[in-house]
């Protein structure tokens, strides 16, 4: 048995894209890419052994084209197909498709993501395995009332959720019954306009937490690998800006405990391949509870690979072929890393700012990795995502990693194009973040701040 597919098509684009087709090439695999016109001119499409451009008038559909996909698969012979994230990455109708077809799923079962993608039943499965959760294992709740019940039982405040939900869509903090009766209805109606389910849960409300996830690997032997954990809780509106690993200040005994359980929220579901397991934690009291899984690789695994000395994408890929992680697999956790995310978006109001990329010079240096779509005469497209680049920096202390990801933020050069890239400095230079003692709510009081030190300079000219 090959340790690796003889081939792959990567259903997806830009940077994940590429980032695969860099494994692959390595490796030896075949790659084919797929493409919509928009996207003609990105480096993956010119660094893929092969690329078929994707039919369809309207560019996010024909990357969700399942049909069109399994075809292009089956006429390139692709072994296998690589999902990446967003797009189908999750999808188990995509995923049983492949299978279907006879192509190699480079990810784990469709029952696993239908289960995982199902926030009530993945919460329910995990705390049958002992992992713990907030409030209650039932069903979704069917109306106001039995969600007022519910949130006086587990108390005030909560959070109304979409169990079929993510990136924050439809999420809502109530304080009172009145408040929650509201949220509920609004949830519900947006996930079934977002999700094409209406089925929502509640949880506690943790005003003060951070969100930190741990990367797995299943096996097809039933075990199940942690790499460490990331701190995520760099986030503006529940979409993250900046991600670390290890998280800092963390107890090494709740670092323990999270890592724990996260193997056991995947063996629950005899999990296979790479996913993340999230909490969010209590800085308080120290507890956490499962938020979700990610059944995919996640958009801030480089810095998992940097502390661990290992090619996440090349493990993917063996685990398809032959259930197992590569002979020379030997992760040993060392030093610290963040990634930021440079999006092409207004560094004061964040709306999306696509655009043509006339320069870009990427920051160099000892432990500098820059992960990214596009190149100088590119095009951001308004169609899509609007990531540009990770820039991510690896130091044997957080502090020597601070001081390079600050220095390559200022090293980053993109001409013509808007993007967060101010912002995030603005973030990494203040004391809030680089004291490593912080929350969800970080961003927004660094905001805060820097408005109220602004009306002061003001007054003071």
């Amino acid at each position: 048995m090959s340790s690796y597919p003889e081939s792959v098509l990567i259903a997806n684009r830009g940077e994940i894209a590429r980032r695969i087709i860099k494994t692959a090439n390595r490796l030896g695999v075949r790659t084919i890419a797929v493409y919509h016109e928009v996207d003609a001119g990105l480096p993956y499409v010119l660094e893929a052994s092969q690329a078929v451009r994707l039919e369809g008038e309207i560019p996010v559909k024909s990357y969700l084209d399942s049909e069109q996909l399994i075809r292009i698969a089956k006429e390139t012979n692709a072994a296998s197909i690589h999902p990446g994230y967003g797009f189908l990455a999750e999808s188990s109708t995509f995923a049983r498709a492949v299978e279907e077809a006879g192509v190699t799923w480079i990810g784990p079962s469709a029952d696993a993501i239908d289960l995982m993608g199902d926030k009530v039943e993945s919460r329910r499965t995990v705390a049958a395995a002992g992992v713990p959760i907030s409030g209650d294992a039932g069903a979704a709740l069917e109306s106001a009332e039995e969600a007022v019940a519910e949130a006086e039982i587990i108390g005030y405040p909560v959070m109304v959720k979409a169990s079929a939900g993510g990136g924050g869509i439809g999420m809502s903090v109530a304080h009172n019954a009145e408040e929650l009766a509201k949220a509920f209805a609004n949830t519900k109606s947006m996930a079934a306009r977002s999700f094409d389910s209406d089925r929502v849960f509640i949880e506690r409300f943790v005003a003060s937490a951070r969100h930190v996830e741990v990367q797995i690997l299943g096996l097809a032997d039933g075990t199940v690998v942690a790499l460490g954990e990331r701190d995520c809780s760099t986030q503006r509106r529940h979409q993250k800006l900046i991600e670390e690993s290890p998280a800092p200040n963390l107890d090494p005994k709740i670092r323990e405990r999270l890592i724990q359980c996260a193997i056991d929220s995947a063996a629950s579901v005899g999990y296979l391949n790479a996913g993340t397991v999230e909490f969010l934690l209590d800085t308080v009291s120290g507890d956490f509870v499962f938020l979700e899984m990610n059944t995919r690789i996640q958009v801030e695994h480089p810095i998992t690979e940097m502390t661990h000395g290992v090619d996440l994408i090349e493990q993917q890929l063996s685990i398809a072929a032959t259930g197992k992680t590569t002979p020379d697999f030997n992760p040993v956790q060392r030093g610290h890393a963040f990634e930021l995310r440079i999006c092409a978006e207004d560094p004061k109001k964040f709306f999306p700012r696509p655009g043509p990329v006339n320069t870009f010079v990427e920051p160099t240096g000892e432990g500098i990795r820059v992960d990214s779509g596009y190149a100088a005469g590119t095009e951001v497209s308004q169609h899509f995502d609007s990531l540009v680049a990770k820039v991510c920096a690896y130091g044997q202390t957080r502090e020597e990693a601070l001081l390079r990801v600050i220095q390559a933020c200022e090293d980053l050069e993109i001409g013509g194009l808007t993007t967060n890239q101010t912002f995030l400095a603005q973030i990494l230079a203040s004391e809030e973040f680089s004291s490593g003692s912080y929350d969800t709510g970080v961003v927004e009081k660094i905001q805060k701040r820097l408005k109220e030190e602004a009306k002061l300079a003001k007054r003071s000219a």
